[in-house]
C-alpha cells in the first residue's frame, strides 16, 4: 500500500514502535480495523463540536488495541479542532474518586494540535487575547486606554462565562486575578493563578488573595472548573475537548470502599455528560470485559451497569459503532500481518530497497506465526512485541547490513525482561479467563459490600 505520512511524522511512528510504545501521532497508516468506527466517530465529533456531548466505553482484552484506538480518536479529533488530554486512572497517581485530582491530572495533559501538554498557559493567554480583540472589534474602547479595554474585557468574560459562574464563581475570580497580573508584570501572581486554575494544591495564600478566591479544588467544585476550562477552549475557536480516561479497569484492584467511590464517581460523570452540563466534551473511557462484566468492576453499582448496558452476544461483525459502549475484537493472524505489512511499507520510504523484497508478506506472517507462538497462542497480547521485533531487530538490520537475511541470519528471541505482566502470562500459559477468575476471586469476595449510591 502507499503511505502518505510526512518524514517527521514516519521517524516519529518507527522510533515509538521500536521501543515498543504507542505513537502519539500518525496512526491512521497503522489503523487495521478501525474502519468500521470512523462514521460513528466523526459524527459523534461533529455532534460535540455543535455543543452536545457524548460519552462513550470502548472495551478489550488486552493488545486489542484500546490506547492505540484512543489516541487514534484523539488524533481524528484534533484535525477537527478539539482539544485532547489523556489520564491514566491508577490508584496512587489518579484515583477516580478524587475528581480534583482527575481535574488536574486533565490541565497536566492538555494538548491542542499547535501546543504539546501542558497546553493550559498557552490556551488562556490565547483566550484573553480573543476577548481583547473582539472588545476592540465591537468599537467601544481604545486600544490605547488600558484601563477601558480592562473593563471591557472584564466585562466580555463575565458574558462568558456566566453560566460557569453560576456554579464556579471562583473559577473567572481566578481568571481575572490571572489576566490582571499578567498585564501587571507580575509574574509570581501569575503563576501561582495559573497553578490554582489548574487545580494543582499548596497554592499560596497571598496569590489567592490577589484574586480573591479561597481554599483548594474539592471533588465538587472540579466539575465547575472543568465546565470552565471547556467554555475557555470554545470561546477560544476550539471545537472542544476529548477527554480520555484510560485504564479504568485499574479500579478492580483497589480496595472495596474506594472502589465503591470511584465507581460512583464515574456514574456521576456519565450522568452530568448525558445532562448536558459539558457542552464540547467528548468523554472516552477504555477497559477490559471484566471490568464491564465481572463482580469487581461497574456490575458492583447497578445505576452505573444500566448506563453501560449494551448486549454483545451477537456476532461482532454487527456490532453498533453507534453504542455508548463498544469493543474492539482485536488482532487475528491475518490482521496482524496486514498491519506488519503497513508498518514496512511505511519504514521502506527512503530505505535501502531490499526492505520489500526481503522482508514480504511471507515472512510477515512467519514472524507472526513465532511472536505468536512465543506468547501461548494468544494473537490478542501480540501485537506490541510483534511490531517491536519486526522494526528493530529485523527492518533495521535490513537496512543497516546489506548482507542480512532474517531467514538465515535472525532467530526470535522474546526475553522476560521485555514483556509486560500480561505478555509474561501469556508466555507462561495463562489465559485471559484464568486471569479474570483470580481477580475476582481475590478482589472482592471477602469484602463487606458498601451501600449502592443511587441515581
Amino acid at each position: 500500500m502507499s503511505i502518505e505520512i510526512s518524514e517527521r511524522r514516519r521517524r516519529e511512528v518507527i522510533n515509538a514502535l521500536r521501543a515498543g510504545t504507542v505513537p502519539q501521532s500518525g496512526l491512521d497508516v497503522l489503523a487495521v480495523g478501525l474502519g468500521r468506527f470512523e462514521g460513528a466517530i466523526d459524527a459523534e465529533l461533529a455532534e460535540v463540536a455543535a455543543g452536545g456531548s457524548v460519552f462513550k466505553a470502548v472495551r478489550g482484552e488486552y493488545g486489542a488495541g484500546k490506547t492505540f484506538f484512543s489516541r487514534w480518536l484523539v488524533e481524528r479529533a484534533r484535525r477537527a479542532g478539539f482539544a485532547s488530554s489523556e489520564v491514566q486512572v491508577s490508584e496512587t497517581e489518579t484515583p477516580l474518586h478524587r475528581l480534583e485530582t482527575v481535574y488536574r491530572r486533565i490541565t497536566e495533559n492538555l494538548a491542542t494540535a499547535e501546543f504539546p501538554p501542558s497546553a493550559l498557559r498557552e490556551v488562556l493567554d490565547g483566550w484573553f487575547y480573543a476577548l481583547e480583540q473582539d472588545a476592540l472589534a465591537a468599537g467601544n474602547v481604545d486600544e490605547h486606554d488600558p484601563i477601558a479595554l480592562g473593563a471591557a474585557v472584564d466585562a466580555l468574560l463575565e458574558r462568558r462565562l456566566q453560566t460557569v459562574s453560576q456554579t464556579a464563581p471562583a473559577f473567572a475570580a481566578a481568571l481575572r486575578g490571572y489576566r490582571s497580573a499578567v498585564a501587571a508584570g507580575d509574574a509570581p501572581t501569575a503563576d501561582g493563578l495559573l497553578s490554582w486554575l489548574g487545580g494543582q494544591p499548596h497554592v499560596a495564600a497571598a496569590v489567592r488573595r490577589a484574586a480573591g478566591v479561597r481554599g483548594e479544588l474539592d471533588h465538587f467544585g472540579a466539575f465547575g472548573f472543568l465546565q470552565g476550562l471547556i467554555a475557555v477552549l470554545r470561546d477560544s475557536g476550539y471545537a472542544g475537548l476529548v477527554l480520555i480516561l484510560d485504564e479504568v479497569e485499574t479500579l478492580q484492584r483497589v480496595r472495596g470502599d474506594v472502589r465503591d467511590k470511584a465507581l460512583n464517581a464515574l456514574r456521576q460523570l456519565v450522568d452530568e455528560v448525558h445532562a448536558g452540563r459539558f457542552p464540547g466534551l467528548y468523554l472516552l473511557i477504555t477497559g477490559t470485559p471484566p471490568f464491564f462484566d465481572g463482580p469487581s468492576g461497574v456490575q458492583r453499582l447497578a445505576p452505573l451497569a444500566q448506563r453501560l448496558a449494551v448486549d454483545f452476544s451477537g456476532d461482532p461483525r454487527f456490532d453498533n459503532a453507534r453504542a455508548v459502549q463498544v469493543r474492539l475484537p482485536g488482532f487475528s493472524r491475518a490482521s496482524l500481518v496486514e498491519l506488519g505489512g503497513r508498518v514496512r511499507d511505511m519504514y521502506a520510504v527512503g530505505a535501502d530497497p531490499r526492505v520489500p523484497q526481503i522482508v514480504d508478506d511471507a515472512y510477515l506472517a512467519d514472524l507472526a506465526a513465532a511472536v505468536t507462538g512465543r506468547l501461548g497462542g494468544q494473537v490478542g497480547v501480540a501485537p506490541r512485541i510483534y511490531l517491536k521485533k519486526l522494526v528493530g531487530d529485523v527492518l533495521d538490520r535490513v537496512d543497516q547490513h546489506p548482507d542480512f537475511d532474517p531467514r538465515r541470519d535472525y532467530a526470535l528471541t522474546v526475553l522476560d525482561a521485555e514483556l509486560s505482566p500480561n505478555e509474561q502470562q501469556a508466555a507462561a500459559g495463562v489465559d485471559d479467563v484464568e486471569l479474570a477468575e483470580l481477580d475476582d476471586a481475590g478482589s472482592s469476595e471477602s469484602e463487606p459490600r458498601a451501600p449502592e449510591p443511587q441515581p
